[in-house]
């Protein structure tokens, strides 16, 4: 009710109500951190389908000192050993990719990242044929950039601002020695869910591990952003209001 002298309220400044919810993307991940989280098991799709099942792609060691190591070498990070072995490494894209991705915005940022994934996958094959010269068992999987991916990921660990955590920073430390530990141990002992039967290349994920670590900062100088910021904006107020 309004007393004589009451003047009714302008409704017109009030801001308009209603009931329909913010669209908000169901999966906040950077573009191209998805597209390479699907594109493995498409790839091992492909790869099922393939005259030899894409063994001629697989990386041997002892080719290093063949001479013959090409393409295999690059080719082998694209190829799995079965279902279980894909989706172990999709998930390990999944968590780890965005957090990397979002350091290198645009498309020179896509550019950097995917680079950044092959030149660890890469490390990490070399380094694998480094430790076993005189073996002719094929390598593949994705699991040495995987191992990058997380490595780089794990120097933004607990930083919102998107700052990297020095190397000599206690809590990297500890965190990147655990992994290792369980790395190796999953190696020695041969427990890996989806790889029954065959050998775990836990030295290969070792140097695709650190090759994340210790690259990860010329990544950003030659791609990052400026601003890597993870946080919200201060003001947070409706812009329409």
């Amino acid at each position: 009710m309004l007393n004589d002298g009451d003047q009714p309220p302008d409704l017109r400044r009030r801001p308009a109500l209603t009931d329909q919810p913010s669209r908000e993307p169901v999966l906040k991940a950077p573009l191209v951190a998805l597209l390479l989280t699907a594109s493995l098991p498409i790839l091992f799709w492909l790869q099922e389908r393939s005259p030899d099942g894409g063994l001629s792609l697989a990386f041997t060691p002892a080719s290093l000192w063949r001479g013959d190591w090409w393409p295999g070498i690059l080719t082998s990070m694209f190829l799995h050993a079965n279902w279980g072995h894909v989706a172990m490494n999709a998930m390990g894209v999944f968590a780890f990719a965005p957090p990397v991705a979002r350091l290198m915005p645009g498309t020179r940022g896509v550019v950097g990242f995917l680079t950044f994934y092959l030149a660890t996958g890469l490390v990490s094959a070399i380094g694998y044929g480094l430790v076993h010269p005189d073996t002719f068992h094929p390598l593949v999987g994705a699991s040495g950039a995987v191992f990058g991916l997380m490595g780089a990921a794990l120097r933004l660990l607990g930083r919102r601002d998107g700052s990297l955590r020095p190397l000599v920073d206690r809590r990297f430390l500890v965190m990147a020695a655990v992994i290792m530990a369980v790395n190796a141990g999953a190696g020695l002992i041969g427990l890996a869910p989806g790889a029954e039967g065959a050998r775990v290349a836990w030295e290969a994920h070792a140097f695709g591990f650190f090759a994340g670590v210790l690259l990860i900062d010329s990544w950003l100088r030659l791609f990052g952003s400026r601003r890597t910021s993870f946080d919200s904006p201060p003001d947070l107020r409706d812009p329409s209001a």
